[in-house]
């Protein structure tokens, strides 16, 4: 499991709100839309720090169930964050160091292939959704 601190929903919240009220460029939001997406291989991987963790523990039985009220997907922009779901529930938050936005990453892992995995950090797609 990681070493980082759980983060509970208001502290997941304070940093969304703080990362939407960013405004100056920087590179490490100059490739990302509001999707989960691949992480680009361009990505300025050396500007981030892991703030904390949404994983609970590093059990299997984490679910794989999603979150879609509205209908949206998982590779929708406008899917909900609810991080008592999957992908969520297996992220790790990660803050940029130059301009102070987080993100949620994580590592989708298959048979044959590693996804790494990023999604900037949204208050407007926030939900504290229960299972």
């Amino acid at each position: 499991m990681s070493q980082s601190a759980l983060l509970d929903y208001p502290a997941l919240l304070a940093l969304a709100r703080a990362s939407d009220a960013v405004t100056t460029d920087c590179g490490c939001v100059k490739s990302l839309s509001t999707a989960w997406e691949s992480q680009p291989v361009s990505f300025p991987e050396e500007q981030l720090k892991e703030v904390g963790t949404l994983r609970e523990s590093d059990e299997d039985e984490l679910t794989f169930d999603e979150y879609h009220p509205d209908r949206t997907q998982f590779w929708s922009p406008e899917a909900p964050i609810a991080p008592r779901f999957y992908p969520a529930n297996r992220c790790d938050v990660w803050g940029c160091t130059i301009c102070g936005r987080h993100f949620l990453r994580y590592v989708e892992g298959g048979g044959y292939f590693v996804d790494r995995r990023i999604r900037k950090l949204s208050a407007a797609l926030l939900v504290d959704a229960t299972r």
